[in-house]
């Protein structure tokens, strides 16, 4: 059997989920197989045959094998599952009227409203931590085309949006002007909790909410410490709250 690279890279690592190391084998097997057909030596191999015979095509069959064995990618930008949605899990809420949609974390912490009028609806990860709660408009901000909207006709005053896991790249354009950020993904360190901070924005990261809807007025708890890069390798929760606040 033909020899790779990778077979003898001493650097190499084991992948981290068995998808990956399908991938990863089923790509080896069929350079080993090219590589065979070839019969040049692997470093005569890499920058000859290899340069046109490995191509698009081949990568797509393997892609389109492990869609034929039932499994489903994760999408993280919500664009991913609009191109391919055969390829991608079911995204929650699209299509539905934004009016009436809900995240629903099945983890989300609620509780019935306090004499304050906070109802709590659910917590996150909080990025920075501020001297003051905020208030604010809890907006959806899901799709490109949402973002092309507010790139034409401005962000509402107050907004928080309430976004995807894929929020520092979709966002990007309108992302300073948010007046603060609920996202169901990722971490403090994840590249939208460091684009908040920088642009003095109150974020809450790997939000776990429920039952807050387009134009509900939302307190963040932004005076909760800011989760540590200790807490998560250690598994310890530090989390602020978030309220729907009562009209």
């Amino acid at each position: 059997m033909p020899r790779l690279y990778g077979d003898t890279d001493k650097f190499g690592e084991q992948n981290n989920t068995p998808v990956v190391e399908a991938f990863h084998g089923a790509i080896r097997a069929m350079v080993r197989q090219k590589l065979a057909a070839s019969g040049q030596t692997w470093q005569d191999f890499v920058f000859d045959k290899a340069v046109t015979g490995i191509t698009a095509d081949d990568f797509r069959a393997i892609d389109q094998r492990l869609l034929d064995y039932g499994h489903r990618y994760v999408w993280s930008a919500l664009v991913s599952q609009q191109e391919r949605p055969e390829a991608y899990t079911a995204a929650q809420g699209v299509g539905e009227d934004l009016s009436t949609f809900s995240f629903e974390h099945p983890e989300a912490p609620t509780a019935a409203v306090d004499a304050e009028g906070r109802e709590l609806r659910g917590c996150g990860d909080n990025v920075v931590r501020y001297n003051e709660d905020l208030i604010g408009t809890a907006r959806y901000v899901r799709s490109s085309a949402t973002v092309l909207n507010y790139l034409q006709n401005g962000v509402p005053p107050g907004t928080i949006a309430v976004i995807d896991d894929s929020g520092g790249t979709l966002t990007a354009p309108i992302l300073e002007q948010f007046t603060g950020v609920i996202c169901a993904g990722g971490t403090v360190r994840s590249h939208l909790g460091i684009l908040t901070r920088e642009y003095g924005i109150p974020c809450f990261m790997n939000s776990k909410i429920s039952g807050i809807r387009e134009g509900d007025t939302v307190r963040l708890e932004c005076t909760a410490t800011a989760k540590t890069a200790d807490a998560y390798q250690k598994g310890i929760e530090m989390t602020g709250r978030i309220w729907r606040v009562a009209q």
